[in-house]
């Protein structure tokens, strides 16, 4: 009950003093309100970029062959000099194999769904007489295509027979269908496609098409007709073409959808080094997951929203400081009313507890005012970024723990020099 009435007497203080308790929260609102606003910043940034990473396959483990560095000396002075990986080209002993794919199945059956695999045939030009469009081919097996999320406007996806026995289909972009067949995609269909490809043509049967989506990112030509699509091919028959019989040099792997890719990740990696690279001098596999990205990329917004209002809060600290001074000075006007309490009775830690109370209830005013003002000024910041505003729920309760720590703390000095005052000489002071 004491406790209330603390409070309520807190409220009247401040109603009886708007314009210096303003002014006493004006600190504390600052501090506050550039903390959230920081740290909603930092999460609201944070959330749309993993939702966008995530997208493109968090789950997935990319695996790659990649140079050993040579290692390190140490001189006798003691400095160790690091030696860059070895200028060496892949041989056929250095591809990742399907054996090696075989092996690592047999091994992890239960945490690989398969492998997303890709040939890249390179850049060349589709002519039908006079007319051409630029093209990016690429060969592909099942998975990869399914990961590419294309969304087929009429014919059919490459399928499991178009691999096994290598034929030469493609799914075209309706942008080449446009420069090429004049828009009609169901008249592409069946066509024959000849692409000149380093000085030599192949012909190759359009048996679906593809909606062509843009890239945000990079440089995009000026015209139209320059614009360079990719054409979809089984991954034999790229393989055939470019007369790769050796293995790959990256790979995508599939993982269960209850399996960490970040910890399979290195545990595959480890495995693969052990069982197939040991003995290569050159080369070695590397693992990365999707996963382990975002992971990094959020501790290191963390690290740097925490930062960042770590230094915003040293307002805080000056606003603790205003808060002690205006209770002093709060005091000192109210000498009389302190003594008056005391001669009829009042406990010291009563008179402690009301100034302290009265404190609290000034910071966390400010700090409710502060949290208002910090998510009102990262939604307009995360709105005109294009980002969805997410209020930082941890920043949120930090905030209001702080505003309250502050209050205890500033206003314990003056309350306790409040409840020591001399009754006798309270009610003498003029």
């Amino acid at each position: 009950m004491l406790v209330w009435e603390n409070i309520l007497l807190a409220f009247h203080s401040l109603r009886a003093n708007k314009m210096r308790s303003l002014l006493t929260m004006l600190g504390i609102i600052i501090g506050i309100a550039s903390v959230i606003a920081i740290m909603t910043l930092g999460d609201s940034i944070s959330s749309s970029v993993t939702d966008s990473m995530a997208s493109m396959g968090a789950n997935n483990i990319t695996m790659g062959v990649r140079q050993k560095s040579s290692g390190a000396e140490t001189t006798e002075s003691g400095m160790t000099f690091s030696f860059g990986p070895r200028m060496t080209q892949l041989t056929e002993d250095d591809y990742i194999t399907e054996e090696m794919l075989n092996d690592l199945v047999f091994r992890y059956e239960d945490k690989i769904e398969g492998f997303s695999l890709s040939e890249n045939v390179g850049s060349g030009t589709a002519r039908q007489g006079a007319l051409y469009a630029n093209v990016s081919a690429v060969g592909v097996n099942e998975a990869n295509l399914e990961d590419a999320g294309l969304t087929l406007l009429t014919g059919r996806l490459l399928t499991a027979r178009d691999q096994q026995e290598a034929r030469r289909v493609v799914m075209a972009s309706d942008v080449l269908v446009e420069q090429i067949f004049e828009g009609n995609n169901r008249n592409a269909i069946g066509k024959t496609l000849d692409v000149l490809f380093d000085d030599r043509y192949y012909s190759y049967t359009i048996v679906g098409v593809y909606e062509y989506e843009a890239s945000d990112m990079g440089f995009t030509s000026s015209s139209d007709e320059d614009t360079e699509t990719t054409l979809y091919m089984p991954l034999q028959t790229a393989r055939k073409q470019t007369h790769n019989t050796s293995g790959y040099s990256q790979l995508t792997i599939l993982t269960a959808s209850d399996v960490s890719a970040s910890e399979f990740g290195a545990e595959a990696e480890n495995y693969m080094n052990r069982r197939w690279y040991g003995n290569n001098e050159s080369f070695e596999i590397n693992a990365m997951s999707m996963e382990s990205v975002i992971e990094s990329m959020m501790e290191m917004l963390s690290t740097i929203s925490l930062a960042i209002a770590a230094i915003a809060g040293i307002s805080l600290l000056v606003g603790g400081i205003g808060v002690m001074n205006i209770m002093l000075v709060s005091i000192t006007e109210r000498t009389k009313e302190i003594g008056t309490r005391k001669a009829l009775g009042a406990a010291n830690g009563s008179i402690r507890l009301q100034f302290i109370m009265e404190a609290v209830v000034i910071c966390l005013v400010g700090g409710v005012i502060g949290i208002l003002l910090g998510i009102g000024i990262a939604a307009v910041i995360t709105n005109f970024m294009g980002y969805a505003v997410s209020p930082s729920m941890p920043g949120i309760v930090l905030s209001v723990s702080f505003s309250v720590f502050i209050g205890i703390f500033f206003g314990y000095y003056p309350a306790n020099k409040a409840a020591k005052m001399n009754p006798i000489e309270a009610l003498r002071y003029e």
